[in-house]
């Protein structure tokens, strides 16, 4: 220890402890390895490189090791000195225990004297094996690892050697070269010779990077041993951190590589960077920026040089600096126009500084404001906006607050839309409203007048050279006297504020509304005048009344005008005056028109004179009244937008222009904002979506107007007789006796078909989409190759159409290919240009076929049946076959030609006819040649096989072998050959008699039974023998026999030589002579099928040609992931607290891949496997089967793997193509390194992991599952959130970082450190994690996949044509997000799950497929969707993350796109797999998931400006498409209860009885089918049409049906019913009252029993409670209609809302497994009294306590408004219905009409609850002490009750019918006064009536418990309930023959 000095460890009571140790310890016995990751946080990740390096080299050099870990232990001393951080003293104490104990025994062991010596020589050691070998790039997998090692080792080493050499001997230690860790590029000298580093483009990028010349001398700028490049430069004069610098460089010279070559020449590869990659890239960076800009009237800033050359470095600096900003800008990159602000006050002193610029101020060259410090940027630019963000985020209460009292980023963003942002300056004024969080005092906004005078002057001439000050003062622009500052004020929203009303749905689509309002008055009034004819319109007086719509038309402007006001009140800070005198004008502009039009209309009909006889014609019939000329003028801004919408170049000039009269022209239409211009579509596009609606519409109000289903033109008459007839007395006491004309009566009647006719729409949308949806997957072949016949009889296309699709090839254009969707055949004439085209499918359908095996969807045999050979043929285009599509074809072939009676040439046509069986005669012919040319080696052995193989040769040239051979012996020979390869294969050498005999027989079958001739073949045969005779007479030994040994000499070779090719042509040849038909149903795994069938499917479908690798686009896959599963454990495999183990459930639901697995692995059963040391193994199979991380990684990196087969395609030769694929790249180290080199530069794969740092410091399994998966695949890469402690003026803040990680030598190696402002998680979570992990994503597309995702390899290998039609332009603007296809891979078991598959499947094919084309309106639904990366990038992000309002954060990036000008395609040729859920209560929370985030987006700006920004029809396909449909559902489900209420009303008032018995209305029948038949409609076409037609295309129409009708039986439409109410309920409330929430589903793999107690807390609200309330109507309504309306018609009217109510209240229990099971019916109970009965409190959980659970039920009211509460008041009178009805029909009432009846039954319920409070206040006082006084009281109040009901009844006539229809009354009117209770809540809430709200609502809910219980209950005792439910549950495992009751039996079975 001389020569070490140890730092002092903590200052506490031992501070000179010495490092000693027991002198007992046993040198022999190596310690354990210290543990290196559980590295407190607080410390950072640099000690657990030295402690990694301390365990890597204890076994060969302890003392190293323990000299690291004295380093690590100064380290972490030096860092926390005083332990102060989470867990660091519990560190440092093991750290220096395990210091003690290696002090002594480590110093024996070391080989030099000084511990300063050891250090050198193993430095030395490692620093040798770099130098050696880093200059070599295709070293040996060994050796690679050696020098992999060694330079993780030597920089921990020499960190270690210069601590000590500097303590021994300052300045005694010279420099050496550090090796620095990397991502994809190895930009240090020693990665010069890594094959990346020698792409030409690569080359060429880093050279471009690397001109420095010209540029300002920087003194500090020096970089040890690597180049100064621009990067440097911009780091050293902006302050940029040096990980995002490094990060930046690496992202722009990969860009550059690309872009370069792709448009570089073909023939040669220049060194030099083409201008035209650099311009390529400026463009995409910087458009909007430009549009920015010019939006603003600015000036760009992006300046260049007139010298060429000097032009590109200027470039290379503005797009680094880009780069630079929005990689430190954390949060900001969601501010895209924020980004601009910043970029372009640097990029202004970035010119400065490049030309030498001098300030007119201070006359000194220009200088970033912010200098050039380190993390100058980050805390100076970065950081006050971010506080900003983060405490405006803050106001928001996790989702609680309303919108209108926080900004969030889009209004933050929005500021910058408007000039004022300038006012901000630059150094940016930190006084400015806009760093203004909350309002500040008077007395903090003082500034003296001289400070703000030399600032103001200083930034103003700063802001003059820039190009930013407006004309005029500017201290009159910004408010700022010259004597104080104003004081600071919150600036509030911008733009647009985000109310929380129902309003806002009118108020976006407020045109779509307005013309179906318009249009119901039309068809009322066309009803009421009895038109037959459309044409009957045109009549005068009857044209004059339809055009009456448009004082309709002024009066919703006029509302439209007051919402616009309202609902901007709170933005109107941010707005100019202009915009807010725009409000005001339209206002009172449509206020005008309001009265105009009205008083012109009643003047017009008050002197008509027109006499309509005076014309013969219609045309003459028209009147040009006052009012017609003044509806004239009215129309006219609806004339022009008709004539722009009919020129769309015209009208998006006009909005996107600057200049002043167009500005002028589009001030009134719209306002003035950066996005949601120039968004129309071209010319074609707009009729096509034009015609849909048209034709939609049509359809729509023809059927609504004539049939009688919809009663609008037959409901006029029966209205006109109600309005006549005179109802003067009723059964209740009527409030409103005066009403005349029966008003109650025609509004209960019109208000359904009302709603009914505005929801319409939305089924006639689904109608069409399946037609247009139908139609358009026909013509694009979607399912043309859907089962194994259609793919065996069309797989000789295959190779063609493979060739045509993703074979690149100079020859080929997209030109040539035009009509090849429909003219397939020009596959073979395309074909002919490539050679060795066929072999290189032969390569990928191994491949293919390959990745199915080790997916164990095959098995070994079907490996063999459908692998293909490679061989030389293929280069002629004869291709060998898979078996399994020559199966039982040659034994056919046999058959036909032994019982064939005719000539030769009949035979061969016969057979050549069937393609595969000629193919399979030939190849076993040539085979079986193959076979004994190799077998034979005798000579006379060989001229008699050759002899004989000639004699057929000759027959069939002569066409003579029928006449020359017996083929009835064919079945014998086919035999002796099968028995002659069997032995072949066994190759055992004890067989050689046996082969020997098998010859013979083969030789005797076909000379004597076969050969009519055989006299030749005989005549060598003894011709031999007798030369052979001569011999033995002189040897004396008899003559061998034919094929046996000769003298020692073997005759035939057995057995083979070692040679796979030759065997694996045996064992095929032997596959051919013995499949059978079974063979043709190959494969058997039904996802292999469907696999297989797509992509053969795919390859005629249109998709653009596939460049090469090297050209092709390069991109990056990104899946942000929390804590969900990475890999199933082996605990969770073998024991799970569910109901039954995870391994046991995969292995009945998969038993044919199991089966596979196992064959595999080699082993019989699991047991065999754990034996094996297998579990690894076992651990894979399975997650590879659940919804977890490792599938969607592996899925993921077969991009890579398909990447790297394709460029080895690319370049290689017809020799490589013989060989496998792996083969070759195994035995070639320098192909492999550039096939890694091609794919790294082309794909990354970034996980964004937030959480890694604190799994891995907690020591959480899913770190090391992620650290395994890095492991596993080395490209792949992993970005996290590192949060730490540091201490800095004595304060401990917490620091936060985003690091890039990758594996090295089986530990994660940091890459990549970037320091946040803040913590990044400050808005929605998912798009936070995408936001902090894009950064470290490469290349030009991205694709944003979930952790529930999975993917293909043969799907992989279409990526490269996917992204090309980025490239493809078929219109103006190119594409900014690929639409994608999904494959729901989890609706194999269950019946819900198959539900929810179908329901998915439809939505993200046919639904999709038509919102891309025709309609124009796809957004970002699905995950697969691929992202045009650099648009994203600088507009804000692939999705949006402010909290809550953005909670469907995703689509938010399509809405974003297509307000931005961009375009969303979608592509159904490449498929993507993905996960759903599989029990109800997971699919119930995803679909309230879902339902409050359209709820969201119905409040967002987003949906605003799209509604008001697009055209009409284009509007339409937005609103149906998006939240209309939430919002017609919700509809619907209001149509129930308005109908039922009215019927309500029309029975308990008597007004139906009456009208009965007075003018018999025969239309209320039709009225109540119609409703009727609106519900089926609902349930029936809205969600099976389109799902019925999508499984049509792909399965076959027949599939369809037989699915559809089974889907029936098994209850579908009890779960889409149920599924109805889940959207409307939750769409509904967050509207009203907010509480929109991420719901977490879980992705559970078990299937498992639901308690009773969790289904009622999950559907209590939202299903049951409605569900009683509709049966107690239907009751009341049954009651009360017998006297007068037969059983039939009440039936007819009233089945589908039974329907809808007893599913609402038994679904959950229908789809429970086991839910009819007796002892989870008896465990379901008792779980159920104790959570009713548990008492509620601080940390008691809602699923232990009613009380708990009831609270957090009303989490939406405790922050809801007040006019949502009054709502929900108003909302809750509707209970009070009922008793106000029935008491007047009670015999009790004795008929009497008087409205004191009502007020006793309220003295009644008065009395009812002083009972109940009587009897809690007795519980109190008497039940704990006094037991029996309590009993008594009881009992007193029961007898009192009791006596009052039997008085009751004597004297006032109280019936039993009375007392039920009291409970009718009472029951509805209590829970009305609970709901009241809660919406008052704050106000009662200290008072008695809140605990008494309570017991009442424990009370009913413990009555809806009961209720709901009882059925359930008697049921069970049923066995055969229980055993239908499993039937229907499981009917998709009874059919694939799946034990599934084993699992159902969980634990219990297993036990």
């Amino acid at each position: 220890m001389s020569e070490i000095t140890v730092a002092d460890p903590i200052h506490e009571t031992n501070t000179t402890r010495a490092l000693t140790t027991s002198t007992s310890t046993s040198h022999d016995t190596s310690p354990e390895p210290f543990d290196s990751e559980r590295v407190p946080v607080t410390l950072g990740t640099d000690i657990r490189s030295f402690l990694r390096v301390a365990n890597r080299v204890e076994p060969h050099d302890p003392r190293i090791a323990y000299l690291c870990r004295v380093h690590a232990f100064e380290m972490a001393h030096i860092k926390d000195t005083y332990s102060t951080g989470r867990g660091v003293r519990q560190f440092k104490t093991a750290l220096l225990q395990r210091l003690e104990q290696d002090e002594v025994t480590t110093i024996a062991k070391r080989k030099e004297k000084s511990d300063l010596g050891e250090l050198r020589r193993v430095h030395r050691h490692y620093k040798n094996i770099i130098d050696q070998r880093s200059d070599s790039w295709d070293l040996e997998n060994s050796h690679k690892e050696k020098l992999t090692n060694a330079r993780e080792i030597a920089p921990v080493l020499y960190e270690v050697l210069q601590r000590f050499t500097n303590a021994a001997c300052p300045q005694g230690l010279a420099e050496t070269d550090i090796f620095v860790p990397y991502n994809i590029l190895p930009l240090d000298h020693q990665g010069n010779q890594q094959e990346i580093m020698r792409l030409p483009e690569i080359k060429a990028a880093l050279t471009a990077l690397r001109n420095i010349r010209g540029l300002p001398v920087m003194q500090d700028l020096q970089k040890p041993g690597a180049s100064v490049d621009l990067f440097d430069c911009l780091q050293c004069w902006f302050g940029f951190q040096e990980g995002n610098v490094a990060n930046q460089r690496e992202h722009l010279i990969l860009l550059l590589a690309n872009t370069h070559i792709r448009q570089a020449s073909k023939e040669t590869f220049e060194l030099k960077l083409g201008d035209g990659a650099v311009d390529e890239l400026m463009k995409k960076f910087f458009k909007n920026y430009t549009n920015w800009c010019k939006f603003l009237g600015r000036k760009r800033n992006i300046r260049l040089p007139y010298v060429k050359q000097d032009a590109q470095q200027y470039k290379i600096l503005y797009i680094g600096l880009y780069l630079l900003i929005w990689g430190e800008a954390a949060n900001l990159r969601f501010m895209p126009e924020c980004l601009c602000y910043i970029f372009h006050h640097m990029a202004y002193e970035l010119h400065g500084m490049l030309t030498g610029a001098v300030s007119s101020t201070t006359w000194e060259k220009v200088l970033p404001a912010y200098g050039g410090q380190p993390e100058s940027f980050l805390n100076n630019v970065v950081t006050p906006i971010y506080r900003v963000i983060y405490e405006e985020a803050e106001k928001n209460k996790s989702g609680m607050a309303d919108h209108s009292t926080w900004r969030n980023y889009d209004d933050l963003n929005e500021y910058f839309w408007s000039p004022d942002c300038f006012q901000i300056g630059w150094p940016m004024r930190l006084d400015h409203d806009f760093f203004c969080m909350h309002p500040s005092d008077n007395s903090k906004g003082i500034k003296s007048r001289g400070t703000v005078e030399a600032k103001e002057e200083r930034e103003g001439h700063e802001d003059e050279e820039m190009g930013l000050k407006s004309e005029g003062n500017e201290h009159e622009d910004t408010g700022v006297t010259m004597e104080e500052v104003r004081e600071q004020k919150w600036l509030g929203k911008t733009n647009f504020v985000e109310t929380r009303s129902f309003w806002q749905i009118f108020r976006s689509f407020d045109r779509m509304w307005s013309f179906f309002i318009l249009s119901l008055q039309a068809l009322i009034i066309m009803a009421c005048h009895d038109m037959e004819s459309p044409f009957q319109m045109f009549d005068a007086i009857v044209f004059e009344d339809v055009m009456s719509i448009f004082i309709t038309s002024a009066i919703l402007k006029v509302l439209q005008a007051i919402l616009d006001i309202a609902f901007t009140w709170k933005a109107r800070h941010t707005m100019d005056f202009y915009q807010r005198l725009k409000y005001v004008l339209k206002l009172v502009v449509a206020m005008i028109w309001t009265i105009v039009l009205p008083v012109c209309y009643a003047d017009s009909r008050r002197k008509h004179t027109c006499d309509s006889t005076e014309y013969g014609s219609w045309p003459g019939e028209w009147c040009i009244s006052s009012y017609m000329v003044a509806v004239a003028f009215y129309l006219m801004t609806n004339a022009v937008e008709m004539v722009l919408f009919l020129v769309p170049t015209v009208s998006k000039y006009i909005e996107i222009s600057n200049c002043q009269l167009c500005m002028i022209l589009s001030w009134w239409t719209q306002p003035r904002l950066f996005v949601g211009r120039g968004m129309q579509e071209g010319l074609v596009s707009i009729i096509k979506y034009t015609l849909f609606w048209l034709l939609l519409l049509s359809s729509k109000f023809s059927f609504s107007y004539t049939f009688e289903q919809m009663q609008i033109k037959p409901l006029i008459g029966p209205t006109r007789q109600i309005m006549k007839i005179g109802v003067k007395e009723y059964d209740w006491h009527e409030l409103f006796p005066k009403v005349k004309s029966n008003a109650g009566a025609i509004v209960a009647i019109w208000s359904p078909i009302i709603l009914v006719f505005f929801m319409d729409t939305q089924i006639w949308y689904s109608v069409f989409c399946t037609i247009f949806g139908g139609v358009y997957g026909i013509l694009h072949h979607l399912g043309e190759i859907r089962t194994l016949g259609t793919l065996r009889s069309r797989f000789h296309s295959l190779p063609s159409a493979f060739n045509v699709c993703l074979i690149p090839s100079s020859l080929r254009n997209d030109q040539a290919r035009k009509g090849r969707a429909f003219f397939p055949k020009k596959f073979q004439k395309e074909s002919e240009t490539e050679k060795n085209s066929v072999a290189k499918f032969v390569q990928v359908w191994n491949q293919i076929i390959a990745s199915f095996r080790l997916e164990d969807l095959i098995n070994n045999r079907e490996l063999d049946l459908m692998t293909i050979p490679l061989t030389p043929e293929l280069f002629s285009g004869l291709v060998r076959w898979p078996v399994f599509l020559l199966a039982n074809k040659f034994s056919t072939a046999l058959n036909m030609a032994r019982d064939f009676e005719g000539k030769d040439e009949y035979l061969f046509r016969k057979i050549r006819k069937d393609h595969h069986m000629y193919c399979a005669v030939k190849e076993c012919y040539e085979s079986l040649k193959l076979i004994l040319e190799t077998l034979v080696v005798g000579d006379k052995e060989k001229r008699i096989v050759f002899g004989i193989l000639n004699a057929v040769e000759e027959s069939i040239e002569r066409l003579s072998l029928l006449e020359d051979f017996q083929m009835s012996e064919l079945p014998t020979l086919h035999a002796k050959c099968i028995e002659l390869v069997e032995l072949l294969v066994e190759g055992n050498k004890l067989h050689y008699g046996k082969v020997v005999k098998v010859l013979q027989d083969i030789f005797e079958v076909v000379t004597h039974d076969m050969m009519t001739d055989s006299s030749r073949i005989l005549d060598l045969l003894y011709s031999s023998e007798q030369i052979e005779g001569d011999t033995m007479h002189i040897s004396g030994f008899p003559e061998p026999q034919l094929f046996a040994s000769n003298h020692g000499q073997q005759s035939i070779k057995f057995p083979f030589p070692d040679d796979a090719s030759l065997h694996k042509q045996i064992k095929r040849f032997h596959l051919l002579l013995t499949v059978e038909d079974t063979a043709t149903d190959m494969p058997v795994n039904l996802e292999a099928r469907r696999r297989i069938s797509f992509f053969a499917t795919s390859l005629f479908m249109d998709m653009p040609n596939a460049p090469k690798v090297r050209n092709m686009m390069s991109f990056s896959v990104m899946t942000p992931y929390y804590m969900e599963e990475v890999n199933f454990s082996t605990e969770d495999l073998h024991a799970s607290e569910e109901e039954v183990p995870i391994m046991f459930y995969m292995s009945v639901i998969y038993p044919d891949e199991w089966k596979n697995f196992l064959e595999r692995m080699e082993c019989e059963d699991l047991d065999g496997l754990r034996s094996t040391g297998k579990e690894e193994e076992l651990r894979n199979w399975a997650s590879f089967r659940g919804q977890t991380l490792s599938r969607t990684v592996r899925g993921m990196m077969y991009y890579r793997k398909a990447l790297k087969l394709q460029a080895f395609l690319d370049m290689a030769e017809d020799e490589d193509l013989l060989q496998s694929y792996d083969v070759v790249e195994r035995g070639n180290s320098t192909l492999s390194a550039h096939l890694d080199a091609l794919a790294d530069m082309k794909f990354t794969y970034v996980i964004s992991c937030q959480m890694f740092g604190s799994q891995k410091a907690s020591g959480d399994p899913h770190a090391q599952g992620i650290l395994d998966l890095m492991i596993r695949y080395p490209s792949l890469r992993v970005a996290y959130v590192e949060e730490k402690e540091e201490t800095l003026e004595d304060k401990i803040h917490k620091v936060y970082s985003s690091i890039l990680v990758k594996a090295v030598n089986g530990y994660d190696q940091e890459v990549y450190r970037i320091k946040l402002p803040g913590p990044p998680n400050i808005g929605e979570g998912k798009p936070e994690n995408q936001n902090h992990g894009i950064i470290f994503t490469r290349g030009e597309a991205l694709q944003t996949i979930d952790m529930n995702q999975d993917n293909y390899l043969e799907e992989a290998f279409k990526i490269r044509n996917v992204l090309q039609e980025f490239l493809r332009h078929q219109r103006q603007k190119p594409p900014t997000i690929l639409g994608l296809r999904e494959h729901i891979f989890t609706g194999s078991v269950s019946s819900l799950a198959w539900f929810m598959s179908y329901q998915e499947t439809s939505f993200v094919t046919i639904g999709q497929r038509l919102l891309a084309n025709p309609l124009r309106v796809r957004f970002h639904y699905g995950h697969p969707d691929l992202f045009d990366r650099m648009f994203h990038i600088t507009r804000g992000g692939i999705s949006k993350a402010s909290k809550t309002i953005n909670l469907s954060e995703d689509v938010f990036a399509g809405f974003n796109s297509t307000l931005r000008r961009g375009y969303v395609t979608y592509h159904e040729y490449l498929q993507v797999g993905k996960g759903r859920d599989v029990c109800l209560n997971q699919i119930s929370k995803f679909e309230a998931k879902v339902a409050n985030g359209n709820s969201e987006q119905t409040l967002s700006r987003d949906i605003y400006r799209l509604a008001r920004r697009f055209d009409f029809f284009r509007m339409l396909s937005c609103y149906f498409t998006t939240i209309g449909f939430y919002f017609n559902s919700l509809i619907s489900v209001i149509g129930i209860y308005v109908f039922l209420y009215g019927q309500l009303y029309l029975v308990l008032s008597g007004l139906e009885k009456a009208l009965l018995l007075q003018a018999k209305m025969q239309n209320i029948k039709s009225l109540e089918t119609a409703l009727a038949s609106q519900s089926f409609i609902q349930l029936g076409l809205l969600t099976g049409l389109p799902m019925v037609m999508e499984i049509g295309l792909e399965k076959g129409f027949l599939t369809a049906v037989k699915d559809f009708v089974l889907m029936q039986f098994q209850l579908a439409a009890v779960f889409f019913t149920f599924s109805l109410g889940t959207k409307a309920h939750y769409y509904g409330r967050t509207i009203l009252h907010g509480g929109a929430k991420y719901r977490p589903t879980g992705r559970k793999v078990v299937v498992f029993h639901a308690s009773f107690t969790e289904n009622y807390r999950l559907y209590s609200r939202s299903h049951f409670v409605k569900g009683f309330e509709l049966l107690l109507l239907l009751i009341v309504y049954d009651l009360f209609r017998r006297s007068y309306q037969s059983s039939m018609a009440y039936v007819l009217i009233t089945y589908s809302i039974w329907f809808m109510s007893i599913t609402w209240l038994f679904a959950p229990f229908l789809f429970n497994p086991s839910g009819f099971n007796w002892g989870n019916i008896v465990d379901d109970w008792k779980d159920w009294n104790k959570w009713i009965k548990q008492q509620g409190g601080i940390g008691i959980q809602q699923d232990k306590s009613w009380e708990s659970w009831w609270i957090d039920e009303q989490a939406h009211l405790r922050h809801s408004g007040l006019i949502a509460r009054l709502i929900e008041i108003l909302l809750s009178l509707r209970f009070f219905i009922y008793q106000y009805g029935l008491v007047y029909h009670l015999d009790i009432s004795q008929d009497n009409k008087n409205f004191l009846v009502y007020v006793l039954s309220w003295v009644v319920i008065f009395a009812i609850f002083l009972l109940v409070q009587a009897v809690k206040l007795g519980r109190q006082q008497f039940s704990a002490n006094y037991h029996l006084i309590f009993r008594l009281f009881k009992a007193c109040l029961f007898l009192g009750v009791l006596a009052t009901i039997i008085s009751l009844s004597g004297i006032c006539q109280l019936s039993l019918m009375d007392l039920l229809v009291c409970c009718l009354a009472f029951l509805p009117t209590g829970w009305g006064l609970i709901l009241i209770a809660q919406a008052v809540r704050p106000k009662i809430q200290d008072t008695g009536l809140w605990e008494l709200t309570r017991v009442l609502a424990q009370a009913y809910d413990y009555g809806m418990g009961a209720v709901l219980f009882a059925p359930i209950a008697c049921l069970a005792w049923m066995p055969i309930i229980a055993a239908f439910q499993t039937r229907f549950l499981f009917n998709e495992a009874f059919k694939r023959r799946l034990q599934i009751q084993p699992i159902l039996a969980g634990k219990k079975k297993q036990s």
